[in-house]
C-alpha cells in the first residue's frame, strides 16, 4: 500500500491504530487490547426501569472495543424506539456555538443529544446506534476520546458509523451526531 499523506496507514497510525483489510475488503482498525475489553457476543442486561428488555452485543472481533462501539446490538423485549435527529453544537435558540473547535462541538452536540433523550424519558445508556457526520475526519479522530469517555461513563456501547462529509447544515458545524435509543 502506498504511504501518502492521506493514506489509511498514515492517518490511523497517528492515533495509535493499525489497519488491515479483512476478507470482505472492509478496512479493519485495531489497537492494543485493554484489560476491560468485552468478549464477542457479550450479553448485557439493559437498565430495566421495570421492563424486560434484553440487549445482546454482537462483536465477532475485538478491535472496535478500543474505539468505544460495537458491531451490532440485538434488542428484544423493548417497548419504545426513539430516533433522534442529528444533534450539533447549537444553543437553545439554534445558533451555532464553538466555531472551529471540534472537541467543544462534540461536547455541545452530546449535551444536546442527552437533553433530547431526557425529554423522551431515556438516557445515554439507552442508545444502541450512533452515526457521526464530520467535515474533518482527522480532527474528529483526534478528539475521539471526548466521545468514548462520555459513552463509557454512561455504560453506552452502541453500534456506530463515522462518515466524512463535505459540509453540514451550517458552515460552522464540524460534526453532527445522530442516534437511536431503545427503552
Amino acid at each position: 500500500m502506498r504511504s501518502s499523506k492521506n493514506s489509511p496507514s498514515r492517518r490511523f497510525g497517528e492515533y495509535g491504530l493499525s489497519h488491515d483489510f479483512g476478507a470482505s475488503g472492509c478496512l479493519l482498525l485495531s489497537h492494543a487490547p485493554e484489560t476491560n475489553a468485552y468478549n464477542a457476543g457479550d450479553y448485557i442486561r439493559a437498565r430495566q426501569r421495570g421492563k424486560g428488555m434484553e440487549r445482546r452485543i454482537i462483536n465477532p472481533w475485538a478491535w472496535q472495543d478500543q474505539l468505544g462501539f460495537v458491531q451490532a446490538n440485538e434488542v428484544s423485549g423493548s417497548q419504545r424506539t426513539i430516533f433522534l435527529a442529528g444533534q450539533t453544537s447549537v444553543d437553545a435558540e439554534g445558533s451555532p456555538l464553538h466555531a472551529g473547535d471540534m472537541r467543544a462541538q462534540i461536547e455541545q452536540a452530546m449535551d444536546n443529544l442527552q437533553t433530547v433523550l431526557r425529554e423522551a424519558g431515556a438516557e445515554l445508556s439507552d442508545v444502541v446506534r450512533f452515526t457521526y457526520y464530520t467535515t474533518d475526519v482527522d480532527r474528529c479522530l483526534e478528539a475521539w476520546d471526548t466521545i468514548t469517555t462520555r459513552l463509557s461513563a454512561a455504560g453506552c456501547r452502541p453500534a456506530s458509523t463515522l462518515l466524512g462529509v463535505t459540509s453540514l447544515a451550517f458552515p460552522e458545524f464540524l460534526i453532527e451526531i445522530e442516534a437511536t435509543a431503545v427503552v
